[in-house]
Parts: structure tokens; C-alpha cells; sequence
């Protein structure tokens, strides 16, 4: 682990008073650390826009009734299937389905697999938690 190194920022009290209020809302017992996530999230972010290679996992509900619509998701699923690690498939109900992608590959890869699911009639909701592979995060 790298060393933990201290460096000082300057804020506007109204800033520091609702980040302080934001992070005692979701636990942080520290600044430190909700800055150091802060951080990693956008570092992440860097990552996918500049192309390399990341993770992720992207969910999508459907209706498996939809013609044609399971055969077209597996066709785009057998078709990137370099970048799909695992899959995990719910039935919701009679109608819907859920699932989920595991994925790790290039991130322009992954993105045009997840815009082609994405744009599939039928297709009713859809999210991409993007990440990292690590990597750079310390």
C-alpha cells in the first residue's frame, strides 16, 4: 500500500457544510475518505472516456415476450462475447426478465455492446455501473 501522504485544500464554507452533511449521510466516518472515493470515481471515469481497459457490470430488464428480441440479445452477446465474463439471467415475472452482464474489455468495447442492447425494442430498462480494473487505484 502506498504511502498515505497529507495535503491541504481550501473550500467555501457553504461547500465544506453540505459535503460534510453528504458524507455523514452515507457513513463516511472521515473527509478523507469521501474525498479519496471522490477521487477514484473520477479517475475511473477517465478511464472509460479515454478508452482503456476497464470493467463493469450492466443490467437490463426486457420483455422476454418481445419477438425476435431473446435471439437478438444472445446474437449481441455471442458477438462480444471477448468482453463478457459472466452473465446472470432472472425471471422477474411471466413477462420480464433481468439480467445482468459482467464485463472487462476495452472500454469502447463495452460501450458498443451496451448501446446496441440498450437500443433493442423491448429492451425497458437498462443501467452501466462502470469501474475499473484497478489498476491505478490505490
Amino acid at each position: 500500500m502506498d504511502p498515505l501522504i497529507r495535503v491541504g485544500i481550501a473550500l467555501p464554507q457553504r461547500l465544506l457544510e453540505a459535503f460534510d452533511a453528504q458524507i455523514g449521510r452515507q457513513g463516511y466516518s472521515n473527509r478523507s475518505e469521501a474525498i479519496r472515493d471522490l477521487l477514484r470515481a473520477r479517475l475511473v471515469e477517465q478511464e472509460w472516456a479515454q478508452g482503456g481497459d476497464v470493467a463493469g457490470t450492466f443490467t437490463l430488464v426486457y420483455d422476454h415476450h418481445r419477438r425476435d428480441l431473446v435471439s437478438r440479445l444472445l446474437e449481441l452477446q455471442h458477438d462480444h462475447e471477448k468482453v463478457i465474463v459472466s452473465t446472470l439471467h432472472v425471471h422477474l415475472d411471466h413477462d420480464n426478465c433481468l439480467e445482468v452482464l459482467i464485463l472487462r474489455g476495452p472500454a469502447r468495447q463495452i460501450t458498443a455492446l451496451t448501446d446496441a442492447l440498450r437500443a433493442l425494442r423491448g429492451v425497458k430498462h437498462t443501467t452501466l455501473a462502470m469501474t475499473s480494473t484497478g489498476a491505478h487505484l490505490a
